[in-house]
């Protein structure tokens, strides 16, 4: 369907991404999608928008609108109350940081951020900037499936792909694990999940 709408298509993308951010879906699936529809670069910047719009809409009403709901949801979660500990002296890094790690979810972490005291302009930045290499890797892996439906592809295209991937997916696994020893110092209480 996205495809049909021509011009219009990245841009309907993005908005489904940040209706999608707002209504806790999870993204995964529409981060492939973009590499399948888009390829690597185009799918990539709109994953990055579609992604840094939904989560500064989600942070938006979690702060103004939803803030009861969003504190009875995370209520008595231990890993929580350190972040947010941790936003107030350490501000955009810990945003950064956890956008960097696996072990927060994306869609609740958007509205749990609301209830910082992180301001908007560091949370949007670290967001953007943390949220980055999960994109790249997402959407090169949905670009791996467009490329193989493209045409033939010899075996040396499918080795530089395959080989690409692997770097990838090891600079994201690197700067996660970076990610989750940072936050292991600026912290004293972690899931198991980032240790």
């Amino acid at each position: 369907m996205i495809e049909r709408l021509g011009p219009w298509g990245p841009v309907i993308f993005v908005l489904i991404y940040v209706v999608s951010a707002v209504l806790l879906v999870p993204s995964s699936a529409l981060t492939l999608s973009a590499g399948a529809l888009f390829g690597m670069g185009l799918g990539s910047v709109l994953v990055s928008v579609g992604a840094t719009l939904g989560a500064t809409a989600a942070f938006l009403v979690g702060r103004y609108f939803a803030r009861d709901w969003v504190a009875k949801k995370i209520e008595g979660n231990t890993a929580f109350a350190v972040i947010d500990r941790a936003v107030v002296a350490e501000g955009w890094k810990m945003v950064g940081l956890t956008r960097l790690s696996p072990a927060f979810p994306f869609t609740l972490l958007n509205y749990a951020f609301g209830l910082t005291r992180v301001s908007l302009r560091d949370y949007v930045l670290a967001s953007w900037i943390g949220m980055m290499p999960g994109t790249v890797v997402y959407v090169y892996v949905g670009s791996l499936v467009r490329a193989s439906g493209e045409r033939d592809r010899t075996t040396v295209e499918w080795v530089f792909s395959g080989v690409g991937l692997i770097a990838t997916i090891g600079v994201t696994v690197f700067v996660t694990r970076l990610a989750c020893a940072a936050l292991a110092k600026r912290t004293t209480f972690l899931p198991a999940a980032v240790r």
